[in-house]
């Protein structure tokens, strides 16, 4: 396996590894825990290619500490590109029962937040910081130059979020808790927050 390009994969798979998403979409190495952090450290390098591709990514001034990815609108053609183009890295890098997990658990809370989210909202898709510098405020510096862009162009930002743990957090940058749902494959709850543009300093 290829090792990760980007210098913050590494330390956002150690930031992810327990959460039940990443847990369930690399199942088939559930028992080697050396080779799911590599596997997840591959599919967050994927992420982050996506990113620049399509959206917003923001590392640290020492990048290897952590990242944020955002996917921004696009058209139905470049949506469908995408989604072809990661179909086929996934079914490689995760294999058959980590894949179909994977298009299971996106295809359940895709169809929940197109209910909630407008077409045209940006989606904060991964922010991950090194374990070993949480609670430095690292995640702020992180997450505040988007906010700030999405507030210029009067732009709705959203998130979903497995752990309960972090909502006060995203609550202080003025998301808000929109609806609450159990993702069947994973069997875990998360939740869907939702931020209105607003004025005035980010975070």
């Amino acid at each position: 396996m290829d090792p990760p390009i980007d210098p913050a994969s590494d330390a956002a798979a150690a930031a992810l590894d327990s959460e039940p998403f990443y847990r369930c979409i690399a199942v088939q190495f559930a028992a080697d825990s050396v080779r799911r952090r590599a596997v997840l450290s591959r599919y967050l390098d994927y992420s982050i290619a996506q990113g620049l591709r399509i959206g917003r990514v923001v590392h640290l001034e020492t990048p290897a500490l952590g990242v944020a990815i955002w996917q921004l609108p696009q058209s139905p053609q470049i949506e469908e590109r995408e989604r072809a183009d990661k179909r086929g890295f996934l079914q490689r890098l995760l294999g058959e029962a980590g894949c179909a997990n994977y298009q299971r658990i996106v295809a359940y809370m895709g169809e929940r937040a197109h209910t909630l989210v407008d077409r045209e909202a940006w989606y904060l898709s991964i922010l991950a910081v090194a374990p070993q510098e949480q609670g430095r405020g690292l995640g702020r510096r992180l997450l505040a130059p988007t906010l700030a862009e999405a507030d210029s162009a009067l732009r709705v930002c959203y998130l979903e979020t497995f752990g309960r743990g972090n909502l006060g957090f995203y609550e202080r940058f003025g998301f808000i808790t929109r609806a609450e749902f159990t993702e069947p494959t994973t069997g875990s709850a998360y939740a869907l927050m939702m931020r209105p543009p607003r004025a005035g300093v980010t975070g």
